[in-house]
């Protein structure tokens, strides 16, 4: 292990506001192509020589900004030169499967089938260890959330409103509560009860990372909280526009409990867009809703944690300072809610639409090879073994309680 320069978080930011710069600053990638109908097309259009370079291009790209963190955190440089390559071709193929017109056609998005390829390769093989230290899914997703800041405005949240703001709320304090409840209950330690009421009330990874980066988590709890967002995400994406459908809710109804139920944001728009075009923007802004609490969430579970958490029998007799509340906040949520400010009333609307595509699909990209290091780093054995199985339980408890209450709102607010 190398010494690290920065703390992950602050490395996150920098490299997600280079990024951006660099977009701004006329540095644009040129985003391959994966859209296509049969094997000719296939082989002529995404497999041609033009589309490989492009594909090259990012990967370089990406693998410079992936070994400028390995330097700055700490990681092996060597070994994170070894292993990214992987990760890289992995989610490309899953970016090919998922492009293909009969996955479009059942809205299946490119981070489903990067989960699904490295849980069966991370499940079927052995992998060594070094080869799992080198994996970063937190630094990826990081700078995803960074990217994604970009694209949530919030005067497009205003404009639609305060019914979407109103509902975040409520289902983030009731979720919420409602999880710890059920977890104190099975007797689940006071780390994964955290991580896990936040991930299933607010915006499942981002707000589990956020949430393990306050409280100093330990990573294979968080890991355990990711898979099961994750896991449980694809059946909701799939089948709650259906039971939307035969319950016969309005588009606005049912894109405000999309948005508020499922629990990631890439999830919400693929299932919004099984509906339509209202019940996508209704749900994309509950869920940027529920995304912009996570900073004040992020902050009230630092102090929560700081103020009543404590390793030793001395700090406990020392109240803490603003500084160690500091310290525990995690920072990439700055730089995700300053993305976000900078987007929104700085950058000209000209240049933001130049750049919006561009930042969209490097953000989706750092998603999709996130997801296959969780799946590549996710044991099956994990979830099912004694020890996990009450957060389990409490996990699919909360969802439930999630679903049926946000519903419920949806119905009052959005009718």
């Amino acid at each position: 292990m190398n010494k690290s320069f920065l703390p992950e978080d602050w490395v996150v930011v920098i490299l997600g506001f280079i990024i951006i710069a660099a977009s701004l600053g006329g540095i644009i990638i040129s985003s391959p192509e994966y859209s296509w109908e049969n094997s000719a097309v296939l082989t002529a259009k995404i497999l041609s020589g033009a589309n490989l370079l492009k594909i090259g291009v990012q990967f370089i790209y990406v693998m410079v900004i992936a070994l400028a963190g390995a330097m700055l955190t700490g990681k092996s440089f060597t070994n994170v030169a070894k292993v990214f390559p992987m990760v890289y071709v992995l989610t490309v193929l899953a970016l090919i499967v998922a492009g293909s017109s009969q996955m479009k056609a059942l809205n299946l998005e490119a981070v489903i089938f990067s989960l699904a390829i490295g849980l069966l390769i991370g499940n079927t093989f052995k992998l060594p260890q070094w080869f799992k230290d080198a994996l970063a899914s937190e630094f990826y997703v990081k700078i995803g959330l960074v990217l994604l800041g970009t694209s949530i405005i919030f005067s497009d949240i205003l404009k639609a409103g305060s019914l979407g703001l109103i509902q975040a709320l409520i289902v983030v304090i009731s979720v919420w509560y409602f999880s710890y409840w059920v977890c104190k209950k099975l007797k689940i330690d006071s780390e994964l009860t955290m991580m896990l009421s936040s991930a299933v009330s607010i915006c499942g990874v981002s707000a589990a990372i956020a949430t393990s980066g306050a409280i100093k988590g330990d990573s294979k709890k968080l890991s355990l909280v990711i898979s099961l967002v994750l896991i449980t995400a694809v059946p909701m994406m799939v089948f709650m526009p259906y039971l939307a459908k035969l319950m016969d809710l309005s588009q606005e109804v049912t894109g405000a409990w999309l948005g508020g139920s499922i629990d990631t944001t890439g999830a919400v728009v693929a299932s919004g867009s099984l509906v339509g075009e209202t019940a996508l923007k209704i749900s994309s802004i509950v869920k940027f809703s529920q995304n912009v609490l996570l900073g004040l969430a992020a902050f009230a579970i630092s102090v929560y944690w700081t103020y009543t958490k404590h390793p030793n029998a001395a700090d406990r007799e020392t109240k803490p300072t603003l500084g160690v509340i500091w310290e525990r906040f995690p920072k990439f949520v700055i730089g995700f809610i300053a993305a976000s400010l900078l987007f929104s009333l700085l950058i000209p609307a000209e240049t933001a639409a130049a750049v919006k595509n561009p930042l969209k699909n490097l953000q989706g990209l750092w998603f999709a090879l996130a997801f296959t290091s969780i799946g590549l780093e996710t044991n099956f054995r994990d979830l099912i073994n004694k020890d996990s199985r009450k957060p389990v339980y409490a996990f699919l408890i909360a969802q439930g309680f999630n679903v049926v209450i946000t519903l419920v709102i949806a119905m009052m607010l959005f009718r």
